[in-house]
């Protein structure tokens, strides 16, 4: 017999005892300790192991109680040979089935594997790369551990668990149920009664059953381009005409396509993936669209609850009064990905029919899971944690948006300020969107193109999607800076560089005359113009917004032929130095690599122009740019 038969692991959540019993019962059940094998003796084991010998005694007894073990008198501790008998394949060789011989299922397959999502956001160990920009995947510190163990604990009373373990039917938490009914669905302006709700096991199982019973061969289903890729497979799963109606500003546009069809699914608050928020009148529209052509709308309510930059909508559900709306949901998506709990909202006659397919898949999801939610939200865990991640999210956005802007030397922009977790980033036609991403992960770097997104590839806008729910914000700098250096690596040879043949950019008091005194206007990556005012005395300010609502100063110095700028708050703070070109009314920045990263439009002064402070100059919308400087 081996001197020591198991090892334990300092870094392990389980306790000693625990870690013990555990690494015995492997050991029993994989064969590595065979039945009526001997175990040493509590005091051998405890000293092999260095614990206290009542550690091992302890978790010797429990082994005992549960039949692994048995303990016979004057001869030792043995493997119970009766354990592993009623396993199939105890005491005889069993040859496992080849991959030819499996491979008659494959010819019985009816339907295809649902395709899902291709991309960086279903890496498994997406967790291990040091800047995921995905979205979708939460850090571990988003997670309220301990609010989460007070609702579990408070679960797992007698009488609690006397109540959900003797569950009948199909029937849902009643405690939940009324929980979602007074406490969340109100703040998104709706009223249902409790046999209008649904508990599903998350949005993706609630769309599933939605699309078998409203989707065949004979339905037409509209469906936002870009839209949600895994609602497309199901509605194509299901046999349906799929129309892919476009997305502008407003959301899905609402237009004689969707007269013929007979089921329209959105996501109002934040269009999957664009972000874009559903307007109010856009929203009228839909539903008067909807009571004239008789067709249904299915509303997945996505991050309805982050938004933090705009008076949040009301759902499309708490505006129908004709009953065609139904209302798909989950809880935060920081809790989704474990306790997988969603609902549908809908009139009761057809939540009773997506109540009786779900009963041919499961009776209900689990109930132990359903109580623990609703004790946490009943405790207001659930509107503290919202509040919570509302400011960090918002914060890490943010910081995304920033570290885009000040990151020069590439031409993106990014969608509007509207909330959510999410930037879509626009790149030029010609930059190969895909080839970049995997060069970024080679790096350690997760982005997500979008092309997937789109119901037909080839129509795809050249973009890529950056989110921040899965990286604390003290990563999300340094992660844009190694991502900007990526995009430089890849268009080195298509964007313009300094000639350092002629030398042809300002220097000494040529560069001193150009820049003293002048206005630069200029658009930030996410659409606020900006204004700069270079004043002769070598200070700056600084104007940003279409209503003037950032502002900063600092100063400006030039040495050894290169321009230096340093603002008080923005870029970081820190000092940036450029060669400077100017060419007709634009002025060109060049690094230290002699590599463009933006560009701007010159207000030139007039020689005896000495002012500092006036009124920025009215911004022209014509002038795009590769972003603010």
């Amino acid at each position: 017999m081996p001197d020591t038969i198991i090892y334990l692991d300092p870094e392990s959540p389980l306790n000693l005892q625990n870690q013990i019993r555990q690494k015995l019962v492997e050991g029993i059940l994989s064969g590595a300790l065979p039945p009526g094998h001997k175990l040493p003796s509590s005091r051998k084991l405890a000293l092999q192991l260095d614990v206290a010998r009542n550690t091992v005694v302890l978790a010797y007894q429990q082994l005992i109680a549960e039949g692994y073990i048995v303990s016979r008198a004057r001869s030792g501790i043995f493997v119970n040979e009766a354990m592993l008998e009623t396993r199939v394949g105890y005491g005889s060789d069993i040859v496992p089935a080849s991959g030819a011989r499996n491979a008659a299922w494959k010819k019985r397959t009816k339907r295809p594997v649902l395709a899902g999502r291709a991309g960086a956001q279903d890496l498994p160990n997406w967790n291990h790369y040091p800047y995921p920009f995905i979205d979708g995947k939460f850090d571990s510190s988003l997670f309220p551990i301990a609010e989460w163990r007070e609702a579990s604990r408070l679960a797992l009373s007698v009488a609690d668990v006397k109540e959900w373990s003797t569950g009948s039917g199909d029937a849902d938490d009643t405690m939940l149920v009324d929980e979602i009914r007074s406490k969340i669905l109100t703040r998104r302006g709706i009223q249902a009664r409790s046999d209008e709700i649904l508990i599903t096991m998350g949005t993706q199982n609630s769309l599933y059953l939605i699309s078998r019973l409203l989707a065949d061969r004979s339905t037409s289903a509209a469906m936002e381009e870009p839209g949600n890729a895994e609602m497309r497979e199901l509605l194509r799963q299901s046999g349906a005409s799929v129309v892919a109606q476009p997305v502008d500003g407003e959301g899905i546009v609402v237009n004689g396509d969707l007269d013929d069809c007979d089921l329209v699914y959105v996501t109002p608050s934040h269009q999957i993936p664009t972000a874009v928020l559903m307007s109010p009148s856009r929203r009228e529209a839909l539903l008067k669209a909807a009571e004239e052509n008789e067709f249904l709308i299915v509303e997945d309510d996505y991050e309805c609850e982050i938004n933090y930059l705009d008076q949040p909508q009301p759902a499309l559900r708490s505006m129908d009064d004709k009953g065609r709306v139904i209302y798909v949901a989950s809880f935060s998506k920081v809790l989704a990905p474990g306790i997988r709990l969603g609902y549908i909202v809908a009139d009761s006659q057809f939540i009773q029919r997506a109540r009786a397919l779900r009963r041919t898949i499961m009776n209900h999801p689990p109930l132990n899971n359903q109580r623990t939610a609703a004790f946490f939200l009943s405790l207001g865990h659930y509107d503290a944690l919202m509040m919570r991640l509302g400011r960090v999210l918002q914060e890490r956005r943010m910081a995304l948006r920033d570290a885009l802007n000040w990151m020069r030397g590439v031409p993106m922009e990014i969608s509007p300020e509207v909330g959510g977790t999410t930037y879509w980033v626009r790149t030029p036609s010609d930059f190969d969107v895909d080839a970049f991403a995997r060069s970024a992960a080679q790096r350690g770097i997760l982005v997500e193109p979008v092309k997937h997104y789109y119901a037909q590839e080839e129509t795809a806008e050249n973009c890529f999607r950056m989110g921040v729910t899965s990286l604390p914000i003290e990563r999300i700098r340094d992660g844009v800076a190694r991502l900007v250096d990526v995009i430089r690596s890849q268009v080195k040879e298509q964007v313009e560089h300094l000639d350092t043949t002629t030398g042809d950019w300002l220097k000494g008091d040529d560069l001193k005359t150009a820049m003293a005194g002048s206005t630069i206007l200029y658009q930030e990556v996410y659409g606020a113009p900006c204004t700069i005012k270079y004043h002769r005395d070598r200070s700056m300010t600084g104007v940003l917004g279409f209503s003037n609502e950032e502002q900063d100063t600092g100063r400006w110095r030039i040495a050894k032929d290169r321009f230096y700028r340093q603002w008080s708050r923005w870029n970081y703070g820190e000092e940036m130095g450029y060669s400077i070109v100017i060419d007709g009314e634009q002025v060109k920045f060049f690094n230290e690599d002699g590599q463009i990263v933006d560009t701007a439009f010159l207000l030139r002064a007039d020689p005896g122009d000495d002012t500092k402070g006036e009124d920025s100059p009215i911004w022209s919308t014509t002038q795009r740019t590769t972003g603010p400087m």
